[in-house]
């Protein structure tokens, strides 16, 4: 959500497994079936990458795979507390609050957090996360300045 286009994608692994019907089932059952014509598989898929331009925190929080992507590369552009976050909403932008109140739902194993507002340098950034970011989310953040 950005008030000009933006772009955001999806890599997802796309992967065969048996059937759950079919899981215990001797290879000679298995093996009758697929020859048989039967599709003895199901297709599974597991996000693997995703990356969000500008977007405001509904793009995140309207889509699950967000938050289950093994990597998630988003945009943060602005952090410090005294910055009115309706209006960064509205402008289509995230502030480090949005990241901080969703903490528990990130299940990614690495979340590249981007596209900083150039009005600040690279140690206000760094400092200002190191110092706001909860514990569970440490150790699997990085930022891209």
């Amino acid at each position: 959500m950005h008030t000009v286009p933006s772009v955001g994608y999806l890599v997802w692994d796309r992967r065969r497994k048996l059937k759950e019907d079919l899981v215990g089932a001797g290879e000679d059952e298995i093996r009758k079936r697929r020859l048989g014509g039967e599709d003895v598989t199901r297709e599974v898929r597991m996000p693997l990458v995703c990356y969000c331009g500008d977007t405001a925190p509904a793009g995140l929080d309207n889509y699950d795979p967000v938050f289950q992507s093994r990597v998630l590369i988003t945009e943060m552009t602005f952090f410090r507390p005294d910055h009115r976050k309706d209006k960064i909403h509205k402008f289509g932008h995230t502030h480090l609050d949005d990241i901080i109140e969703r903490a528990e739902r990130f299940e990614n194993e690495l979340i590249i957090l981007a596209h900083f507002s150039t009005r600040y340098h690279e140690g206000q950034i760094r400092r200002e996360v190191k110092k706001r970011l909860p514990e569970s989310l440490r150790d699997r953040v990085e930022l891209w300045i």
